[in-house]
C-alpha cells in the first residue's frame, strides 16, 4: 500500500510523458507472472510433427490435458458441412480398444472432467484427472484420436445429437436461424461461409465411410498440439513418446487456409420472426484474422467499445439508458475476425437511433482517438483476463494448446508483447479502417403487434412508458 500511495503521488506530479511512462512500467511489472510461468514450460516436437507443452504446478495432485487439432468447419468440403462437429461427437463413442462408452465410463470412474469443442479453426479436447492417472489417460487419448471405432450404429446416434442440439440451440430459439443465415452471406466464397454446426441434410447423409476418410485427413499428428499443466509424473513425456511416438501422417499435404479479405461496405437488412420477444439489433463489423498486424488493436478497440464493464456501450446506459440489452462475442479467426453487437431498445427508442448511437461512438474514436491513459487501462483489463488463466489449470491447458504459430515458444508473452506494443495512433487507425468504412446491420423483428405496441409506447410520456414496457416484457 505505501508503495501505491507514493507510486501515485509520484504520477500527479510528473509530466504528461513521464505518467505514460510509469503506466507502462505498471503493465510490465503485471506481466511478470506470464513470463515467469513461460519458463516453467518443457518444450518438446515429437518426430511427427505433434507439438507437446508440459507445465508442472506445484500444490496439485491433478493433472490437465489439452488437445487442439487445427481442423474445423473451414476444412469441410461441399456436402459436408458439419463434418468437423460431428466427428467430434463421435470420438466420445468408442475406439480400438475402448468401445462403446468405455471412454466416459472410464473417465467418470476416476472423477474426471472432459469435454470438447468444434469452431471454424480448430476442435479441442481437454480432461481433467488425478495425476496418478495420466498413463491411462494418455493411452486412452491417442487410442481415440488414433484408432476411432466408427459403427453404422453409433454415426446415426451421433446424427441424433447433433440434430437435437441443432434444433435447440439455433432452430428453436427466436431470430437465431435466419440471424445466422444472413450473416453467414456475407462470407460467402470463403471457408467461412457455412455454420459450424452443418447443415441439416449434410449431417444426416454423412456415413462411417465418409467420416472415416475426414478422419484420415485431418486428424494427423502434425495438426496437433498436446498440453499437459498440472502435476506432472516424471515418465510423462516417455508415455506421450509411447503413445503418439509411432503415430504417422498421411501423404496428403494439407494446403494452408485461404486468405480472406472483406471490403466494409453497409448493408442492411431485416428478420421477422413470429416468436420474437422484442425488436432487437445486430451490427457486424469485419475485421482481421488473428495473424495479422492489426489483429492486436481491434481486440482492444472491441473491448473499449463494447465488451468490458466500462466499455462504451456500457457507460452510455447508466444513466436514462436507450438500450436494455446490450451482448458482444467477437469471433476471432486465423484468417478472418467479426466484430458483432445485439442492442434491444428501450420502448421509447427506435432501431435507427441505437445505430446512430454506436455510429456516433465510433466517429468518435476514429476523429479524436483515445488518450494514453484509455489505452494502459485497456491493457491492463486484457492482461487481467490473461493473468486469471493462471489459476485454473485446465483454462491454462486449451489456452496453451491454442497457440498460433508464431507464438509457439512464446504461448503466453508472444500475445501480451503485440497488446503491448498497440499505441494509440494505431487503435485509431483501426478505427478508420475496419469501423468506420460501413457495417453489417440486421434488424430483428417480432411479429407485427408488438412493433406497434412499442410503436405506441413511444408516444407516451417517458415514466407512463417505462412502466407499460415493464409490464409488456
Amino acid at each position: 500500500m505505501p508503495n501505491i500511495i507514493a507510486s501515485a503521488a509520484l504520477a500527479a506530479a510528473l509530466p504528461a510523458s513521464c505518467t505514460a511512462r510509469a503506466d507502462e512500467s505498471e503493465l510490465r511489472q503485471m506481466a511478470a507472472p506470464l513470463y515467469a510461468t513461460e519458463k516453467q514450460i518443457v518444450f518438446h516436437r515429437l518426430d511427427n510433427g505433434l507439438q507437446l507443452r508440459l507445465l508442472p504446478l506445484s500444490g496439485s495432485r491433478l493433472v490437465s490435458v489439452a488437445s487442439q487439432f487445427s481442423v474445423g468447419s473451414r476444412d469441410e468440403t461441399q456436402g459436408q458441412t458439419g463434418y468437423a462437429h460431428l466427428f467430434e461427437h463421435m470420438l466420445f463413442k468408442g475406439s480400438e480398444n475402448a468401445p462403446g462408452d468405455s471412454y466416459a465410463q472410464t473417465m467418470s470412474s476416476m472423477s474426471g472432467q472432459f469435454n470438447a469443442s468444434t469452431f471454424f479453426d480448430f476442435t479441442n479436447y481437454y480432461l481433467t484427472i488425478p495425476s496418478q492417472a495420466l498413463r491411462l489417460g494418455l493411452w486412452l487419448e491417442a487410442d481415440r484420436f488414433i484408432r476411432p471405432a466408427l459403427t453404422d450404429q453409433t454415426v446415426k446416434n451421433q446424427q441424433d445429437t447433433v440434430l437435437e442440439e441443432m434444433a435447440t440451440s439455433i432452430d428453436n430459439q427466436p431470430y437465431v436461424r435466419k440471424a445466422m443465415e444472413f450473416l453467414l452471406t456475407q462470407a460467402q466464397g470463403t471457408p467461412y461461409g457455412h455454420a459450424v454446426i452443418g447443415s441439416r441434410k449434410d449431417i444426416q447423409s454423412a456415413t462411417k465411410a465418409s467420416l472415416k476418410q475426414f478422419h484420415q485427413t485431418h486428424y494427423r499428428p502434425d495438426a496437433m498440439q498436446l498440453t499437459i499443466v498440472g502435476d506432472i509424473p516424471q515418465n510423462t513425456l516417455q508415455w506421450v513418446e509411447e503413445e503418439f511416438g509411432e503415430w504417422k501422417n498421411p501423404a496428403q499435404v494439407t494446403s494452408p487456409p485461404m486468405q480472406v479479405q472483406f471490403e466494409n461496405k453497409p448493408v442492411h437488412g431485416e428478420v421477422v420472426d413470429k416468436r420474437g420477444p422484442w425488436p432487437a439489433l445486430l451490427l457486424a463489423w469485419h475485421t482481421v484474422g488473428q495473424t495479422h498486424e492489426d489483429a492486436a488493436a481491434v481486440s482492444l478497440l472491441e473491448a473499449h467499445l463494447f465488451q468490458n464493464r466500462s466499455s462504451l456501450i456500457r457507460q452510455s446506459g447508466l444513466s436514462d439508458p436507450e438500450q436494455l440489452l446490450t451482448y458482444s462475442v467477437p469471433l476471432s479467426m486465423e484468417q478472418m475476425g467479426v466484430t458483432n453487437l445485439v442492442m434491444v431498445p428501450r420502448a421509447k427508442t427506435s432501431l435507427d437511433r441505437l445505430a446512430a448511437n454506436v455510429e456516433q461512438m465510433i466517429e468518435k474514436i476514429a476523429t479524436d482517438g483515445i488518450s494514453e491513459g484509455e489505452l494502459s487501462q485497456l491493457k491492463a483489463n486484457w492482461l487481467n483476463i490473461r493473468l486469471r488463466l493462471l489459476d485454473s489449470p485446465s483454462l491454462l491447458a486449451r489456452s496453451l494448446s491454442a497457440s498460433l504459430k508464431q507464438d509457439s515458444l512464446t504461448p503466453l508473452t508472444g500475445p501480451w508483447e503485440r497488446i503491448y506494443a498497440v499505441s494509440p495512433p494505431q487503435l485509431q487507425a483501426v478505427a478508420q479502417s475496419y469501423f468506420s468504412q460501413g457495417y453489417v446491420r440486421l434488424d430483428l423483428l417480432p411479429p407485427w403487434y408488438i412493433r406497434w405496441t412499442k410503436t405506441v409506447l413511444e408516444w407516451f410520456p417517458q415514466g407512463l412508458s417505462d412502466t407499460l414496457e415493464d409490464l409488456v416484457l
